[in-house]
């Protein structure tokens, strides 16, 4: 924040960052003078769309193992994602029988770790880049072994027909 030749203050991006993460209405911030580069109606209607978000600033006392379990278990998406039924939608996504046991098999390796609730996301991740026309990699590392991760276009290598374990990715 600095100060205009009349004694004004002027916030930066950073600034108004600190004041909608750290909880304030986002109405405080209506009337402040801020920098031309920033748009503070996007900032804002980012805070109104996740307002959950403002609770995870600086937790005093917290474990470190606490905050990441409380961090895992809490995923910012929508609601529609949150209750996406992911199981069925990817099987949904198989053309014939040998893609179904695939990613029927990889799906029970997913539950087994917890994990449905990364799928979902990911799922909405995609989603997003898509409609804002994020350009992404092929894939990288052991992701490419994982099946279900090709039908949801998280990467574009087909490990079937590379015949790569998915065991590679889900150790």
């Amino acid at each position: 924040m600095k100060q205009n030749n009349f004694g004004e203050l002027i916030f930066n991006e950073s600034d108004v960052c600190d004041l909608l993460m750290s909880g304030r209405a986002p109405d405080s911030i209506k009337g402040m003078l801020v920098d031309d580069s920033v748009n503070i109606e996007r900032a804002i209607n980012f805070v109104d769309r996740y307002p959950e978000l403002i609770k995870y600033v600086d937790q005093p006392g917290v474990h470190i193992s606490v905050f990441n379990k409380q961090q895992q278990e809490n995923w910012h998406m929508p609601a529609e994602y949150k209750q996406l039924d992911i199981a069925a939608h990817v099987l949904g996504l198989c053309d014939n029988e040998a893609e179904l046991q695939r990613c029927g098999q990889e799906l029970l390796l997913y539950q087994e770790r917890d994990l449905f609730n990364l799928l979902r996301y990911l799922k909405y991740l995609v989603d997003v880049m898509t409609e804002n026309q994020v350009i992404w990699g092929v894939g990288r590392g052991s992701s490419v072994a994982s099946y279900v991760l090709y039908k949801l276009k998280v990467h574009r290598i087909d490990s079937m027909f590379y015949n790569l374990d998915a065991g590679e990715f889900l150790r």
